[in-house]
């Protein structure tokens, strides 16, 4: 028998009094003021309600235990114990629910088909069920979260049980979650690694359920774990492997991580100890987890672990615009002129395309009207790349300008301060045009629009560098989330996330989290380019007609006129 989307919902209605998505005044709070009775190292956040489901319903028939037992993914409180009330015993035992999760449209969109029509249901004694899932994503068993569109099928074994009550005697490892849910059972923590210059942290996205203890999760994850595998090329772990965690929980007292490990831990050199205290210290507080010291201790004996130098982000620095023949920071209708390049920049005679600034304001990269890409610094103009086709460029923060022609996405090239061009191997290989180029504030990742067969993707790579710190090599091409509307903007927000304007006939802002869900919102009707910012809130857009607009809670404000190029800086 087949169960068609969106029908006979029996079993949902029944769960519908504990499941899904509960009241103000049901589910459990997960999260609140600090108070006795947290978990050793957990921290307060704000309060959280998690859904619950519940158990199989006496007498429900094979099809109605496979959907009770999908919608128990929701609840993963004591290992999902309640999902595993669906299983024959010896299925209890070996089943593996974090092996991943399925993250699918929604429960009204799952087909089931059993094997066993219900007519004849109490006379059978095992059952096949299948189920067709509308998928969104996926999470593996590192916690990594990953775009993932399609259908798939799902296929469980069923057995009447001795009691009368049918349970499942085999089911894949993992569990299902629609999107809605997603977010509101996991909780995305980001972990920080090295670049491999061990100067500026990266974040790598992972995702984990709410009940556990951030303090504790995020540890175990950095201590013995690996970066993601796209992420890899770029970043490296301060934890030897041979290090590991002594104690399974990490206790936070007085606002300090006490952190026990193994005994190759007392070996370490003071640096060592050092970025393994910062790398630490920023996964912890990326997470929630009000710590202000690391310590780490083997048997009791406190390491005495330093902290290292890291380049941290650039402030928020404000919006820079070229008004009416100025350029430089815009405030209220004032323009603050940079110094040594808004000189430079007002006295070229050709249409700007666009202007990228360096962080510290020293330099530009610009594309002018004649598509070349130049290199601005006080009293200096210097062409960089005059290929046809070239994209807007992209500065970083290791002073390399990158450019690339549309139609050839694999000739990426770099070129620093001296004008020397490097070629960036292996970018985009699969990719057959791009639109958009934004490296990371951290200069080790890249975001990208490209074209792959008929489909536009917002893709990320890592960024391989030599000791020079001259970008020589792109690796796997990440993929984050498909486009159905032509890409007119792309920007970075913060580390963790990118900003892509879409859709000139009808503007939207896409969200995109690097390792996690998007989001969606209206842009201003005549949007043509993006400018990012430190946080998603901070973007700006410049309208056709010269119009400036920032975010207004959840509006666009109008702030300034007569902009004829929005700059981006570093990072942005």
């Amino acid at each position: 028998m087949t169960r068609r989307r969106g029908t006979r919902r029996m079993l949902a209605i029944a769960l519908a009094l504990t499941a899904l998505v509960l009241p103000a005044c049901a589910g459990l709070p997960t999260s609140g003021d600090v108070a006795v009775g947290l978990k050793l190292g957990e921290s307060p956040q704000d309060v959280d309600i998690l859904p619950v489901a519940s158990g199989p319903i006496t007498g429900a028939g094979p099809e109605e235990i496979v959907e009770g037992f999908l919608e128990a993914g929701i609840t993963t409180t004591e290992n999902w114990d309640t999902a595993r009330d669906f299983l024959s015993p010896s299925l209890q035992r070996s089943w593996s629910p974090s092996a991943g999760v399925s993250i699918d449209v929604g429960t009204d969109t799952r087909t089931i088909t059993s094997s066993v029509p219900d007519d004849e249901v109490e006379g059978a004694d095992t059952a096949e069920v299948q189920v067709t899932l509308d998928l969104v994503a996926s999470v593996d068993d590192s916690g990594g979260y990953s775009e993932a569109l399609g259908s798939s099928n799902v296929a469980f074994t069923l057995q009447r049980m001795e009691s009368g009550e049918w349970r499942i005697t085999q089911a894949p490892d993992g569990v299902v979650i629609d999107e809605t849910r997603f977010t509101k059972v996991f909780e995305g923590y980001p972990l920080q690694y090295f670049d491999l210059g061990w100067s500026r942290l990266v974040p790598d996205m992972r995702w984990f359920p709410r009940r556990q203890s951030p303090a504790t999760t995020v540890t175990r994850a950095l201590i013995g774990g690996e970066p993601s595998g796209w992420l890899d090329p770029a970043v490296q772990n301060a934890f030897p492997a041979d290090v590991q965690l002594a104690q399974d929980a990490v206790p936070i007292v007085g606002q300090v991580a006490d952190v026990a490990l193994t005994r190759p831990a007392s070996g370490l050199d003071a640096a060592t100890l050092a970025r393994m205290r910062t790398q630490l210290q920023a996964t912890l507080r990326g997470a929630g987890v009000a710590v202000t010291q690391v310590r780490f201790t083997v048997d009791g004996r406190d390491l005495g672990a330093g902290v290292a130098d890291v380049v941290e982000p650039s402030a928020e620095v404000g919006t820079l615009v070229l008004q009416n023949g100025a350029f430089g920071r815009i405030v209220g209708d004032e323009i603050s002129p940079l110094t040594g390049i808004s000189s430079e920049i007002t006295a070229i005679t050709q249409p700007i395309v666009s202007i990228d600034v360096a962080a510290d304001d020293s330099r530009a990269a610009t594309q002018l009207g004649d598509q070349h890409v130049y290199l601005i610094g006080e009293g200096s103009l210097d062409e960089l790349d005059s290929r046809p086709g070239l994209i807007r460029p992209s500065l970083d923060s290791y002073g390399y300008t990158w450019s690339v022609p549309a139609g050839a996405p694999t000739a990426l090239q770099a070129s620093g301060g001296d004008a020397v061009a490097h070629q960036v191997a292996t970018a985009w290989p699969s990719a057959s045009a791009i639109s958009h180029l934004r490296v990371a504030p951290d200069g080790a990742r890249v975001a990208a629009v490209v074209t792959v067969g008929k489909q536009m993707w917002v893709v990320v790579a890592a960024v391989v560098r030599d000791s020079a710190g001259i970008p020589i090599e792109l690796g796997e091409v990440k993929q984050l989330t498909q486009l159905f509307e032509l890409a007119t903007g792309l920007s970075w927000l913060g580390a963790d996330r990118v900003g892509v304007l879409v859709d000139p006939n009808s503007p939207r802002l896409l969200t995109q989290m690097v390792g996690g869900p998007g989001s969606a919102e209206a842009a201003p009707s005549n949007a043509i380019s993006i400018a990012g910012a430190r946080t998603a809130s901070g973007v700006r857009i410049l309208g056709a007609n010269g119009e400036l607009f920032a975010h207004a809670g959840s509006a666009w404000r109008e702030v300034a006129s007569g902009v004829s190029v929005l700059a981006t800086r570093v990072g942005e």
